[in-house]
């Protein structure tokens, strides 16, 4: 089985979000099951000199967006045992960030368009494409539209993976013909609103789409959670299904990970000098028996932040407990916590930053982790937080509803503390609850031995695509 992955962006090449722990860890587990699996990425002047000086030229050739022909520079390099190429163009790719130019529409047009054009100058003749978000949605289009006569691309199947319905990628009906190259026909299949609907296109040309969950799978059927989609969506049933994310539990790992204060398994007096280093470092009182909560999460409205600023300072106010935020994101938000961190200074530390080290330092050192968001496709932040048995209170929606299951007293079962309702109240009341069983020792071990012990690797999830690849080439 032959699979090439298409994204927008890639760990540990250059990150925005969640996409990119998805590009730099799934690979790796298809791989270890079998799959000659390879990653394209656009060459992106943010990626760090360390792996830019790594990769190798393969070829030059040019690329057609719409009427003009554009240059495209090949690179590769291996990384950790999977082949990563880069598609090299300065006019498109070498300025500061990855998204947000208003030519989007033309950048994207061509990355889509290049990944079906260098597949014969690297000499890689995949099975199955495998598409992520928006930025990748219309190579499937493209495909059928420009490739599917040619031979060498006549038995190409394509899978779809919406990370976040929310980014559609919606741009002027003139981009179909201007920039894909496409004529009327296949209007109907990316119309939106008189637009052209990039990821529409993905979910309508693709031979199955999945999405990162299978709570957030039935959530985008509905109106509220499908954005003008959830029609087409259940027209698609059939062929949509929601797979989990997983993490790389090699990378995310507490007994070896070396950005941390103390290494450990899963023992909490370790864990506890985390703690103690955690509130040191960040000019906290020491004091190992307060429970802490940590955040990790950009601080933008849907991660639940106003039910948190709703409710944070009574309970600062009330409670026995120490806050740890770490994000960036919103102006009001981070203006927020920096004059909460002002009147509560023994009580939250609000880091308005960018740190893998803290955010490791955060999963290792907190009690408790809060993720009270308006809807989270899977969420990666709950999965690394039980890993380093950080018990996770979360609202039960999309992939947290999939992954943190409420700890319940009489059986000893569960992993997390949950709430149904977008309510602030019912946030506080569970995290509340959270708190009163980390000063019941025997619940506590019990809910983090169930946080330690629980698998969150990609071993599963990534059996699931590989039936997915199989069904749809006659593999299976």
């Amino acid at each position: 089985m032959k699979v090439l992955f298409a994204a927008a962006e890639g760990h540990p090449f250059i990150k925005t979000g969640g996409l990119a722990d998805v590009i730099g860890a799934l690979p790796k587990a298809l791989k270890e099951a079998g799959v000659d699996v390879r990653v394209i990425l656009p060459k992106y002047r943010g990626i760090p000199e360390k792996y830019r000086l790594q990769m190798e030229p393969v070829k030059v050739i040019e690329v057609p967006v719409g009427w003009r022909n554009q240059y495209c520079g090949i690179e590769r390099l291996d990384h950790e045992g999977v082949p990563v190429y880069f598609i090299d163009n300065e006019y498109y790719f070498g300025r500061d960030g990855i998204y947000g130019y208003l030519d989007d529409a033309e950048r994207f047009s061509f990355y889509n368009r290049a990944v079906l054009e260098v597949l014969p100058a690297i000499d890689f003749q995949p099975d199955v494409l495998h598409c992520h978000d928006w930025h990748a949605a219309v190579i499937p289009m493209l495909l059928e539209g420009h490739y599917r006569n040619n031979p060498f691309y006549s038995n190409i199947r394509t899978v779809f993976t919406i990370h976040n319905l929310l980014y559609q990628g919606v741009f002027p009906f003139e981009v179909l013909g201007d920039l894909l190259g496409l004529d009327g026909s296949f209007f109907l299949g990316v119309e939106y609103y008189g637009n052209v609907n990039f990821l529409k296109g993905g979910i309508v040309f693709s031979d199955h789409v999945t999405t990162v969950s299978p709570t957030y799978s039935q959530e985008i059927r509905t109106p509220h959670f499908g954005y003008g989609l959830d029609g087409l969506l259940n027209d698609r049933a059939d062929h949509l299904s929601g797979i989990v994310n997983g993490i790389d539990t090699k990378a995310y790992n507490p007994a070896t990970d070396s950005k941390i204060f103390t290494k450990y398994r899963n023992n909490l007096n370790k864990k506890t000098e985390n703690k103690i280093g955690l509130q040191q470092e960040l000019g906290l009182p020491v004091a190992p028996h307060i429970p802490l909560v940590g955040m990790v999460t950009r601080l933008v409205d849907s991660k639940g932040l106003d039910l948190v600023t709703r409710v944070l300072d009574e309970m600062l106010y009330f409670d026995t407990v120490q806050f740890v935020v770490l994000g960036t994101g919103d102006e009001a938000y981070e203006r927020w916590f920096r004059e909460a961190a002002w009147r509560y200074p023994t009580k939250l530390s609000a880091q308005i930053r960018f740190s893998d080290e803290l955010s490791r330092k955060i999963y290792a050192g907190s009690d408790l982790f809060l993720m009270p968001s308006k809807f989270e496709p899977c969420g990666i932040s709950q999965l690394l937080a039980l890993r380093y048995g950080s018990v996770p209170v979360v609202r039960e929606t999309g992939g947290l509803n999939d992954t943190v299951h409420s700890y319940n007293e009489e059986t000893g079962e569960g992993n997390g503390f949950t709430f149904r309702d977008y309510n602030a109240h019912d946030m506080m009341n569970t995290l509340r609850r959270g708190i009163s069983f980390y000063n019941k020792p025997e619940h506590w071990k019990r809910v983090t031995r169930n946080a330690f012990t629980g698998d969150y690797s990609w071993d599963v999830s990534a059996q699931e695509y590989i039936d997915i690849y199989k069904k749809i080439t006659g593999q299976g």
